[in-house]
């Protein structure tokens, strides 16, 4: 059985996690949709079963809101005194920090999570006095409905039509030990409402025109029930990473489609896009880039159709680095919890699956407590890019003379040591012709390295095993000598080529990592719509070695040319519409994609938080680049940075004006004659 020691940073984190957990209190909520549905009371209930077991409880704070179920259950718990804090006139009672410190109780008993402290209280908000306490070690029980949730604020607003003004941050609601849902249906609610339970009757009247409508109630209760899925999604997540568990738990349905080349992908796809809304289940479409292998235009064109169409259907597309492609799609299943993989059916012959073997079979080996659907059929045939020349595919014949000079000089090597006595064996021989196919794999890659290995055995055999000159071979053991030079030189050329290509793949994520930065850097530092599309331009023309054009969008609406008057694409006459098109439906078109592909150059949103700020237009001359998944990513995370970049400056001027206005308001106030 194979043992993997454990990486001792991740235990001593571990131990000190658990340290600090150990030594910190416990937080419980109880969690509803409204006021009403019974928190309040069903805390109160609980406390007093804990009271029975010998827990020591105190109450804190309660608001029994005038109920006397509530109050019922208040009777008899002990009671920390309220603190009174005078405020223009008015005493406010609040809950008391200190005297609950002083009284380091077991439990205590905090109501309303989200209220805010009277102003000259220590905390500004009640949240804060817990977390006080929960460093303190003392377990806290509290409520919390869901509209307090920051997140959630702007959600609630647009369904209420209510500002929520006391809120608490995520990271509260997340860090909670105990989450308990309570919940009632809208009709009960609105039963308890008319019935007095929760309001007095002229707030409840008020209520029922305004946020305790059904509607309204019915919306609020789906999120609640939401934000608690996602919260016990988390708690399964956490205690699968603890418990180490390499085959996921189907808790939650999750799909992955593995991506290929092969025609049956598009079909894949899309029944993975009708299994996960069925199963309303997230799913992900996921490609493997084998180290060192090289695709031909047609596999890159095919694979980024099947990037495009996923996306389209709303998949998370992913492109994972490996050596193999079961070993990688499967280790990352099992890091996203995966319950389903998708595949198409690729056609191999038999000698290709004798060979390297089954993609499919080998998932299906190891793919365990993972379901493995095989699609089968015909996809849709590739579509050649328009308006792009064709390329004639041409093989550099330099590597290939580089790799039979270093045959020769590994020869020329070989007699001259053998001249000299330094090296009479054959084993030296054949680490010579080794170290040339070594050289090649590593400088020329892996078919000049293959062609070194062939013309190293038939030098070998010709000028160095007798019958010399020749190619026959007069003992048996020679043949296992070719065999065995064939396959190490045929394992070093693969290996060897796999590390260059490992390389230039850390070379050029390195490169776009850096460009990227300093992208971020230049925009960061400057200001105006016009310096920062040229800034961008620049730098983007630079990284893409590309013809780049940038519109932005004025007030009128209409796409102003800001940057690239003298390219290609602003000469071209179907630049500009297609730009108005991209502007007013935030998508992108242009070549290579199904939206006015005529259009001779891709274009991009400038997609902002409140608008759309522009559009940027790419044209190169291989656009076959801009098929690449990673270099298409690689674009829209520079179009982002723009349209982030764009939209910052716009509020500093937004910002700016107000600021001027507010201080001429007084003076424009003022009569004419103190004006003057």
């Amino acid at each position: 059985m194979e043992y993997e020691r454990p990486n001792p940073d991740l235990l001593l984190a571990k131990v000190q996690a658990e340290e600090a957990q150990s030594r910190r209190g416990s937080l419980r909520i109880f969690f509803g949709y409204a006021a009403g549905v019974g928190k309040t009371y069903s805390m109160l209930k609980a406390a007093r079963e804990s009271i029975k077991q010998g827990r020591k409880v105190i109450i804190g704070y309660v608001e029994p809101h005038e109920r006397p179920e509530t109050r019922a259950l208040i009777e008899g718990i002990e009671t920390i005194p309220l603190r009174e804090i005078s405020h223009r006139g008015v005493s406010l009672r609040e809950f008391d920090v200190d005297a609950t410190l002083a009284r380091h109780p077991q439990l205590v008993l905090v109501d309303e999570l989200a209220h805010t402290n009277a102003p000259g209280s220590r905390h500004e908000k009640r949240w804060q006095d817990i977390e006080e306490l929960l460093r303190s070690g003392i377990h806290v029980w509290t409520t919390l409905n869901v509209q307090h949730i920051e997140s959630l604020n702007d959600v609630i607003g647009q369904i209420t039509g209510i500002r929520v003004r006391e809120t608490i941050p995520d990271s509260v609601f997340d860090s909670a030990d105990e989450l308990e849902l309570i919940d009632i249906t809208p009709e009960e609610l609105l039963t308890r409402l008319n019935a007095g339970k929760i309001y007095l009757p002229e707030q409840a009247q008020r209520a029922l025109t305004k946020f305790f409508q059904k509607g309204n109630l019915t919306a609020l209760r789906e999120l609640s029930l939401r934000q608690a899925a996602r919260r016990v999604h988390t708690d399964v997540e956490s205690a699968r990473r603890v418990r180490e568990s390499v085959q996921p738990w189907a808790t939650n349905e999750r799909l992955m489609v593995c991506l290929g080349e092969w025609a049956s992908t598009a079909r894949a796809i899309r029944t993975g896009k009708r299994m996960a809304m069925a199963l309303d289940a997230p799913w992900l479409a996921v490609s493997v880039d084998l180290t060192g292998a090289q695709s031909g235009s047609r596999t890159r064109q095919q694979m980024a159709q099947h990037f495009r169409l996923a996306e389209q259907l709303g998949a998370e597309t992913m492109t994972l680095p490996g050596q193999s492609v079961s070993e990688t799609l499967l280790e990352y299943a099992r890091s996203r919890n995966v319950t389903k993989i998708l595949i198409g059916n690729p056609k191999q012959t038999w000698w290709g699956k004798w060979i390297s073997g089954s993609i499919v079979d080998e998932i299906l080996a190891k793919s365990i407590g993972m379901d493995l659907f095989v699609i089968h059929g015909e996809g849709v045939e590739t579509r050649p890019i328009q308006n792009q020349p064709k390329q004639s595919v041409s093989i550099k014949k330099l590597p290939y003379f580089y790799s039979l000079l270093s045959v020769c000089f590994a020869s020329l090597l070989e007699n001259c040591l053998r001249f000299f006595h330094l090296a009479d064996s054959e084993a030296n021989t054949v680490m010579l012709f080794l170290a040339a196919v070594a050289w090649v794999a590593f400088r020329y890659g892996r078919g000049p390295s293959i062609l070194t290995t062939l013309l190293s055995v038939l030098v070998f055999d010709f000028f160095y095993v007798p019958p010399y000159l020749t190619f026959a071979v007069s003992d048996f053991q020679y043949l296992v000598t070719f065999a065995v030079m064939m396959a190490i030189g045929l394992a070093i050329s693969t290996l060897t080529s796999r590390l260059r290509a490992q390389v230039e793949s850390t070379r050029l994520r390195e490169s776009r990592t850096y460009a990227l930065f300093e992208l971020g850097k230049q925009l960061s530092s400057q200001s105006g719509k016009v310096i920062l599309a040229t800034s961008a331009g620049d730098k983007i023309r630079e990284m893409f070695n590309a013809d780049v054009a940038i519109y932005l969008s004025e007030n009128s609406g209409n796409p102003e040319l800001s940057f690239g008057q003298e390219s290609w694409i602003a000469k071209n006459p179907n630049s500009l519409p297609v730009a108005q098109w991209v502007l007013e439906h935030d998508q992108i078109a242009g070549a290579g994609t199904n939206t006015l592909p005529n259009a001779g150059a891709l274009f991009l949103p400038l997609m902002g938080s409140r608008r759309t700020h522009g559009v940027i237009a790419v044209r190169v001359t291989d656009f076959e680049r801009l098929l690449d998944p990673d270099t298409r990513r690689l674009l829209e995370s520079c179009a982002n940075q723009l349209s982030v970049a764009l939209e910052r400056d716009q509020l500093a001027m937004d910002v700016a004006k107000a600021r001027i206005e507010a201080e001429a308001a007084p003076f424009r106030s003022k009569p004419l004659e103190q004006r003057i």
